[in-house]
């Protein structure tokens, strides 16, 4: 692999794009090709997945044994480095499924340092399988940048009628939002803006393995 210099944050592409590998690998067995990852995300070309690939492989979260088809490899440290950590607090629960209630009770857990960039941050776990599709489990921890403004697509927690849910953040046809799932079985929230709260951004995601 490339040089590689981990302490560079990852940008919210280059987050989802790992989880994609990271969750492929778990449920294949096996790490995606180029093309996979395109049809995936939607980029025009496997140009496009390439690009992020080695902006991942240069920050020395990802290495590629070049010699094989599905040669795409995580690197232990994208998913957790201790002596590189810092903490945020864990909320309670976010809903990737019907909105559901944050919980009060908050406890501080560690992330990787270079999953956080400037301002706030807080993690919520995942509760459902609506964002399935985008690498994001039940039982995952988001974590997540605090803020109130969102661009399209990103995968945002948002506030509506005071409960909590993860979607993909779209702004719709007049004062509606379109708040997006990652699962084809499941509908997308259409919204009144002015009833949405974006609270965050996802940034990172944790998962304990077996």
């Amino acid at each position: 692999m490339r040089g590689g210099n981990r302490s560079v944050p990852l940008t919210n592409r280059q987050r989802d794009v790992l989880t994609f590998i990271c969750g492929y690998r778990e449920s294949h067995g096996v790490s995606p090709t180029l093309k996979e990852i395109s049809a995936h995300f939607g980029f025009a070309s496997p140009a496009g997945a390439q690009k992020h690939v080695l902006a991942l492989e240069e920050k020395g979260v990802l290495t590629r044994n070049k010699g094989r088809h599905r040669g795409l490899i995580p690197r232990p440290r994208a998913v957790h480095d201790p002596s590189r950590s810092s903490t945020v607090p864990l909320l309670g629960l976010v809903a990737a499924g019907q909105p559901i209630e944050s919980l009060p009770d908050v406890v501080e857990i560690p992330i990787p340092e270079d999953m956080t960039g400037p301002g706030e941050h807080f993690a919520l776990r995942v509760r459902g399988d609506s964002m399935i599709d985008d690498g994001i489990l039940d039982g995952d921890i988001v974590v997540v940048q605090a803020r109130p403004e969102a661009h399209e697509g990103e995968v945002v927690v948002a506030l509506i009628d005071g409960e909590v849910t993860l979607k993909r953040f779209y702004r719709a046809s007049g004062d509606l939002v379109r708040l997006q799932p990652a699962n084809a079985a499941m509908q997308p929230l259409m919204v009144p803006s002015s009833d949405v709260a974006i609270q965050g951004v996802v940034v990172g995601l944790l998962r304990r393995y077996p």
